[in-house]
């Protein structure tokens, strides 16, 4: 797993990959949990706080290109 510090250096594209890959782990994770017995029950609660903190990274780097933009455009 990336450290938040390493997620910021990510470019767009290769933190879009990391987000399909975390929830792809985090849905298979899921279905095993249901099914069977997770190994390791705390790599759900690892996945989800992964995810959250993709997105977050994605909103913040949305809304400085916004700000930019609107910046540029006065």
């Amino acid at each position: 797993m990336a450290t938040i510090t390493e997620m910021r250096e990510m470019g767009d594209e290769q933190l879009a990959a990391t987000l399909k890959e975390a929830s792809k782990t985090l849905f298979d994770n899921r279905v095993k949990a249901q099914t069977d017995r997770l190994e390791v029950p705390s790599e759900l609660r690892r996945s989800r706080k992964l995810i959250a903190q993709i997105k977050t990274l994605q909103s913040e780097r949305r809304i400085k290109k916004a700000a930019e933009a609107a910046k540029t455009a006065e």
